[in-house]
C-alpha cells in the first residue's frame, strides 16, 4: 500500500521562496535606523559648533591682536599660509575626527547592546549586504556633514580675517584641497570608527580603540626617526596634516606627497569598510 505524498511543500522550501530584501531597500532602513534617535542629529549639531568654534576662534585672535604685527609680519600673514591655518584647525580636525569616530562606532554597537542586530540579522540573514548598506549610508552622511562644516569654517574664518585684510578666496593656492581633506577627513574617521565597533561590539571599549588609533597614535609616533616617520604617514590625521598646508610649507626631516596623502585617506576607508563587513559576517552575535 503505498503512501499519499504530502500536500504542501517543506517549510525550508517556502523560506526559499520569500523575496530577499534588495540593496535599495537596506539602504532605506539604514537611513531610517540613523535619523530615529535625536542624539544622532544632537551629535552631528554639536560636533559641527565645536569645530567651527574652534576655527573661528583662533582667526578671531588673530583679527584682535592685529595691532601686534609689524608691518613685515602682516606682510607675510597670507604668504606663510596663516589664513588657511585659520581656517581648519588642528584642534577643529581633532574634534572631528574623534566624535565623528564615535559617531561610526556607535553606530553599530548601540545596535549589539540593544540586541536590535540580532533581529535585523534575523529579518535580513545576508549579514555582508546589510553592513555594507550601513557603510554606504554612514558614508554619505558623514562626507555631506564634513563638507558643510569644512566650508562652513572656510567661510566664517574668512569673513573675520576680511576685517583686516587677511583674508584669502577658496581660488588661493591649498585653499580647495584643504577644504576637501577637512571634509573627507569625516568620512574617513567614521567608517574607522565603524570599523572599530565592529571589532570590539562594545560602546566604551571602541571610542577607548578610536581615540587610541586616530588621535593618540599620531602624537606617540615621532617624525624623527625613518621608521616611526612612514608610520605615522600611515594615519588619517597625519594625512589630513599634510594635506592642509601648501607644498611650500611641507616640512620635516621625512616629507611625504600630497599623492600619498590622499591615497591613505582611501585605503582606510576601503579597508575599514572591508574590516567592518568582514567582522560582522564571522562572528557570531
Amino acid at each position: 500500500m503505498t503512501m499519499a505524498a504530502p500536500t504542501t511543500a517543506p517549510r525550508t522550501r517556502m523560506t526559499e521562496d520569500e523575496p530577499r530584501a534588495r540593496f535599495r531597500e537596506l539602504l532605506t532602513a539604514e537611513w531610517l535606523k540613523t535619523w530615529s534617535l535625536r542624539s544622532t542629529s544632537w551629535m552631528y549639531a554639536i560636533t559641527a559648533l565645536a569645530v567651527i568654534a574652534f576655527n573661528a576662534g583662533t582667526a578671531y585672535d588673530h583679527y584682535k591682536y592685529w595691532y601686534q604685527y609689524d608691518d613685515r609680519g602682516r606682510e607675510s600673514f597670507i604668504a606663510n599660509g596663516s589664513p588657511l591655518m585659520d581656517a581648519f584647525t588642528g584642534n577643529g580636525a581633532l574634534v572631528l575626527v574623534l566624535a565623528v569616530a564615535a559617531i561610526g562606532a556607535v553606530s553599530i554597537t548601540g545596535e549589539y547592546g540593544s540586541g536590535l542586530l540580532r533581529t535585523t540579522f534575523t529579518a535580513v540573514p545576508a549579514r555582508r549586504s546589510l553592513m555594507a548598506a550601513k557603510a554606504l549610508v554612514l558614508t554619505v552622511v558623514t562626507t555631506v556633514f564634513g563638507a558643510l562644516v569644512a566650508l562652513a569654517s572656510f567661510a566664517s574664518t574668512q569673513a573675520i580675517l576680511s576685517g583686516r585684510d587677511a583674508s584669502v578666496s577658496l581660488s588661493h593656492p591649498g585653499a580647495l584641497r584643504l577644504v576637501v581633506a577637512s571634509a573627507l577627513l569625516a568620512p574617513v574617521a567614521a567608517l574607522a570608527g565603524l570599523a572599530i565597533g565592529a571589532v570590539i561590539r562594545h560602546t566604551g571599549g571602541s571610542v577607548i580603540g578610536c581615540v587610541v588609533v586616530l588621535l593618540l597614535l599620531p602624537m606617540v609616533l615621532s617624525d624623527r626617526r625613518h621608521l616611526t616617520a612612514v608610520l605615522q604617514h600611515t594615519l588619517p590625521y597625519s594625512a589630513w596634516e599634510r594635506l592642509s598646508v601648501s607644498d611650500l610649507h611641507a616640512s620635516g626631516l621625512y616629507p611625504w606627497t600630497v599623492s600619498g596623502a590622499w591615497t591613505v585617506y582611501a585605503l582606510w576607508a576601503l579597508l575599514a569598510g572591508a574590516v567592518a563587513v568582514v567582522a560582522v559576517h564571522h562572528r557570531d552575535q
